[in-house]
């Protein structure tokens, strides 16, 4: 019988009634001991979880199992490479593998019980479990009561230092450290009692504190991750004197937050056929989460693994305590560690060597550049793959040279403005003071010829070339490569919906086989939400005119018009781990729909940047309930609910923060709220909505415009020469080459450079690839948990630090805490390559502008 043909009884429960131990002894029997043995050293206890399986699996099955496999991950760079080399080999039968008859039938039969009983990825299997036991207590009274109050704190949290350079955030892995105290106290606490509600039975006390409920608290949590994008960007960018300054009212932040972070939500309902139940949408950004609450709630059995003893929780609460120490070094004893341009120590006043090395000004080109785990691991680097890390260094690494030819030949002016900044300049190379070409909020021709069009960094011209070289190709390449999923997912989506039946009706994994035990949720909820968020989002407008600017219809045309960007940009994050984001794209069509208007732009790139973002956020929550084994209705409920708390938390917040913080977002402010993204978001603002793509584009940057014609040629080029080209062995590297990486890779500049990726290439390259590469089992067991603890650790000591010594101004004046700022690359002296014309200004001449 086709293993796919089984139903789903059989292949959920157990293959035999034997014992654990009596399984074990049944396969040595057959196969060996020190066949078993040493398989199952190489993948700690992944193969022993199925040895029922192995020891039932017919010979024929498992070969099919594997032919298919061959075929499915053939292409897919997160299947290990030895592991397809080794099917490859197994397939061709005995004598082509090298072993005995015993040893050949055993990794053939325990490789095809990985792949159809667990899954094909060692990163998943060390995170999740072949079975599920559906009478676990999940949707408890004490998971909403906890998950609210720390969705309120994490919020704060977050919202409070979106605006430092390097920001921090109430990561989901980090807030497990709190909810599971947490948790098991109040199983110690509440009584148990059962209260009675509109014929519902609510349990106070259902037991103890299990895995699911931890992992159901954290989902609604990590609603929060981040603050929200209204009250990170708009809102302050609306209301700062700086920027707009054009102060907004709070029906207009509650209205517009609600709106546009609901809208992501509905189309999450979308995505979740494709994005959550393709087995090769693995999602390498959830899996830390999903390995702490395994550390903090699974038993585990003592075990040497590579020599180490010490359990999950053990290590983690070691590093954890570690790391929270330690980071007291960097931010606030010795802060020259944190952004270590040591480089530019050996001649601080050589303008070429700070351009080229320093961490602040340049470009960062440090081979030692940080001793900080927050900017070490500003690209997740013990959660992504380590091909995505790789090539979007690469991406980074080259381009750097693009932007120094820039420079050096004062490529559009831009060697009269600092190498890399995010900041707009004006010709006299100060911040672009948008309020002198507006009148009434509208852009004003006049006042724009007598004052002056903005130009970019060079840094910035890189970043934005390669942002209108992405979309196009991310769009032809990822759709055209992944054709056959794309079209067997809307065939099995059309299924469900003919036949009202759950779309994991439909998958044949082991996850979604599990999964499909539960009542899924309606595509109407999702529908009614999105319906909701679009109301609200037509009130706004309506009802605040004079602030917004913008026609209802604006919203549609850029929601709707992005959201064919959705599936594409979120396979590459599902896949990867890299987050491309839509902002580019819905400033560029704001722009076109609305020029001249900057906040209308701002509300139409919310909207736009939201329905990807918070979407792709979503389905990533809604991926770890599929690992962990969560009801999807309590996942729908709870992050309604975790949005809701959220939007109304972050809107106190940043109130406050506008009122009371002194000098926000100047880059003088002392305790680092620079607002880097701030300005990056108002820049966009000012170039794409108040001057228009179409003066940017024909006038001062009309390269802008071919860029999107090489993204549009490279997609099928690329999919034509590794689909349909047969190359020498040797160009084998070219098959895990993805241009969407390497262009993605461009993206990084402006206002961060080299300096952010160097050591986290470094680590990803040590865990991600060596270690796991060659102490698979250790890596499968701690790597997680050590990403965990380290960010947990950096977190907690750094709100303790801001609030105990940086807040009240408690800072210690010596060398180590200077050095790093007395020199070009902190400000001191010569920050452009030219000076100023002698007439005075740099540019195209006054009156003649585009």
């Amino acid at each position: 019988m086709d293993y796919k043909e089984k139903t789903v009884i059989e292949q959920t429960t157990e293959i035999t009634d034997d014992s654990a131990s009596d399984v074990r002894q049944k396969v040595i029997d057959k196969y060996g001991e020190k066949v078993l043995n040493t398989h199952l050293d190489a993948t700690n206890q992944d193969i022993e979880r199925v040895l029922d399986r192995v020891y039932a699996l017919p010979l024929d099955e498992a070969r099919q199992i594997l032919e298919e496999a061959a075929v499915f991950h053939a292409d897919d760079s997160n299947f290990p490479a030895e592991t397809f080399d080794k099917i490859q080999v197994l397939l061709q039968g005995v004598e082509a593998y090298g072993q005995d008859e015993a040893t050949w039938e055993f990794d053939l039969k325990a490789e095809a019980a990985l792949i159809a009983y667990f899954s094909p990825y060692p990163e998943v299997r060390s995170v999740t479990d072949p079975d599920d036991d559906p009478s676990i207590p999940v949707e408890t009274l004490r998971v909403y009561l906890l998950a609210i109050v720390w969705t309120a704190i994490s919020t704060v949290i977050s919202q409070f230092f979106t605006f430092r350079k390097p920001s921090i955030t109430l990561t989901a892995a980090v807030v497990q450290l709190f909810l599971y105290p947490c948790g098991m106290l109040m199983h110690y606490v509440l009584p148990r009692w059962t209260l009675r509600l509109f014929g519902w039975s609510i349990a106070l006390n259902p037991g103890p504190w299990n895995y699911k409920e931890q992992m159901l608290a954290t989902i609604i949590v990590n609603v929060a991750n981040g603050a929200t994008y209204v009250t990170k960007y708009n809102i302050p960018t609306e209301s700062l004197e700086q920027y707009y300054n054009t102060p907004t009212s709070l029906g207009y932040d509650f209205l517009m937050n609600f709106s546009s972070q609901f809208f992501g939500f509905g189309f999450a309902g979308i995505l979740r056929r494709f994005l959550v139940y393709p087995v090769k949408c693995i999602w390498p950004s959830v899996l830390p989460t999903v390995a702490l609450n395994r550390a903090l709630l699974r038993p585990e059995r003592r075990e040497s693994i590579n020599g180490w003893t010490i359990s999950r929780y053990a290590f983690f609460g070691t590093v954890f305590a570690g790391s929270f120490l330690y980071f007291w070094v960097p931010q606030y004893l010795f802060q020259v560690l944190s952004s270590f341009n040591w480089m530019t120590w050996i001649a601080p006043k050589n303008f070429n060597l700070a351009v080229i090395t320093g961490s602040s000004l340049g470009l960062g080109l440090n081979p030692v550049p940080t001793f900080d785990w927050n900017i070490a691991n500003y690209s997740y680097a013990l959660s992504t793959p380590f091909y995505s890390q790789l090539q979007q260094y690469l991406g980074m690494f080259f381009s750097m040279f693009v932007v120094i030819a820039l420079y050096w030949t004062n490529y559009k002016w831009c060697s009269y403005v600092p190498v890399n900044t995010n900041d707009l300049r004006d010709h006299f190379n100060k911040s672009y003071n948008v309020s002198r070409i507006l009148t009434n909020g509208v852009f004003d021709e006049d006042k724009y010829q007598a004052y002056s069009p903005p130009y970019y960094s060079a840094g910035f011209l890189v970043t934005y070339g390669a942002s209108m070289i992405v979309f196009p190709l991310v769009f032809f390449y990822t759709t055209l490569m992944n054709w056959r999923q794309l079209r067997d997912t809307f065939r099995d989506a059309w299924l469900s919906l003919r036949h009202r039946r759950s779309g994991l009706a439909f998958r044949n994994d082991v996850h979604s086989r599990l999964m499909s035990a539960y009542k899924e949720v309606p595509d109407w909820w999702f529908a009614v939400v999105l319906a909701l968020a679009l109301a609200f989002g037509i009130v706004c407008v309506k009802v605040y005119p004079t602030e917004t600017m913008t026609p209802w219809w604006g919203i549609v045309v850029v929601c709707f018009s992005l959201a064919c960007f959705l599936i594409p940009v979120g396979i590459v994050q599902s896949v990867t781990g890299y987050q491309m984001g839509t902002s580019v794209l819905a400033e560029i069509v704001g722009g076109f729909m609305f020029p001249g208007n900057g906040i209308a732009n701002l509300i139409l790139k919310c909207y736009g940047y939201e329905t990807d973002a918070q979407a792709e956020s979503f389905v990533a929550d809604l991926k770890m309930a599929h690992y962990a084994k969560i009801p999807p209705r309590a996942v729908f409920r709870g992050q309604m609910i975790g949005t809701i708390v959220q939007c109304c938390v972050s809107i106190v917040l940043v109130r406050w923060q506008l009122s009371s913080i002194h000098d926000l977002c100047s880059a003088t402010q002392p305790d680092r709220f620079t607002c880097p993204s701030l300005k990056t978001i108002y820049s966009a603002s000012v170039m794409w909505g108040v001057i228009g793509p179409m003066r940017t584009m024909q006038g001062v940057y009309p390269v802008f415009a071919w860029c999107f014609l090489v993204g549009a040629i490279m997609g099928p080029t690329f999919y034509v020469l590794k689909r349909h080209t047969s190359l020498p062995r040797r160009f084998k590297w070219f098959r895990q080459l993805d241009p969407v990486l390497l262009t993605s890779g461009c993206l990084h500049w402006s206002p961060y450079n080299l300096s952010y990726y160097t050591a986290n290439f470094y680590l990803s390259f040590a865990f991600m690839y060596v270690i796991r590469r060659r102490y698979l089992a250790w890596w499968e067991k701690y790597n997680y948990v050590l990403s965990a603890a380290m960010t947990a650790g950096v977190a907690f000591s750094a709100v303790i630090i801001f609030f105990a010594v940086q807040y009240n101004d408690k800072a210690i004046s010596w060398w180590g805490n200077s050095i790093g700022d007395a020199g070009i690359d902190g400000g001191v002296g010569q920050q452009t390559r030219l000076p100023l014309p002698e007439r005075g200004y740099f540019g195209i001449e006054i009156g003649h502008y585009p």
